[in-house]
């Protein structure tokens, strides 16, 4: 039987953070929708300690591929804090900015778990784009990497299109996905640099936003010794 590996997964170590550091290797990573059955590349950290689910209800299985692995599944459906009576976004811009003005109480609680984790913490959604690509951006903006180290990181889930593709076929809510705008299956630098936008605009830059959305600064130093050698 042929085996996967997990599609869109990569460390996030290595990214450098403010004041002369980097991001250690082995404490976070990033995918789309592992199964019990992929592969992982050498030197990845797995299973990971703590896994952080940001799918939705009606897109997740009744008890996560990785939980038998001995993995602690942290469910913070982001895409789930949206009003119901809010006009749906047509492009990525527009829906992350969604997710930043209705889901930030998980975006705090996602800082926590990160920060708290005494192992490898996987980040992960559908496609491991969109609500992922937005929540490591902020853990990699608050321990002060820069836009374009951000960017870059995003940007490489368009290498993994053909995997994500074929995984995303597998999953729940393959006739919502179908119905969405073509828009939303993109790999957009515009979205991802809204996002930035918001954070880099705010008084005091994203560390003022995060305070604003009720979390605070002992978390984000808590967060740095985590994530920072």
């Amino acid at each position: 039987m042929r085996r996967d590996y997990v599609p869109n997964l990569r460390d996030i170590g290595g990214i450098a953070a403010g004041d002369g550091g980097e991001v250690a290797p082995g404490r976070v990573l990033r995918s789309a929708m592992p199964s019990a059955k992929d592969l992982v590349p050498e030197g990845i950290a797995w299973p990971p300690a703590v896994v952080i689910d940001l799918r939705s209800e009606g897109e997740s299985e009744s008890i996560h591929p990785l939980a038998p692995q001995g993995s602690r599944i942290v469910n913070l459906p982001l895409l789930s804090a949206l009003r119901p009576d809010l006009a749906p976004p047509q492009d990525l811009h527009g829906l992350y900015l969604l997710v930043l003005d209705h889901a930030s109480m998980y975006l705090v609680e996602l800082v926590r778990e990160v920060a708290s984790a005494s192992g490898a913490t996987l980040i992960h959604c559908a496609a491991g784009k969109d609500r992922t690509g937005i929540s490591i951006a902020l853990l990699l903006r608050l321990v002060g990497a820069s836009r374009e180290d951000i960017l870059a990181d995003y940007q490489l889930t368009e290498e993994a299109s053909q995997a994500i593709g074929a995984r995303l076929h597998k999953l729940p809510g393959r006739k919502h996905r179908a119905a969405l705008p073509p828009a939303f299956l993109e790999v957009s630098t515009e979205a991802i640099e809204g996002v930035l936008d918001v954070w880099d605009q705010h008084e005091d830059g994203v560390h003022g936003w995060f305070r604003s959305i009720g979390g605070d600064d002992d978390l984000v130093e808590k967060l740095r010794r985590t994530l920072v050698r």
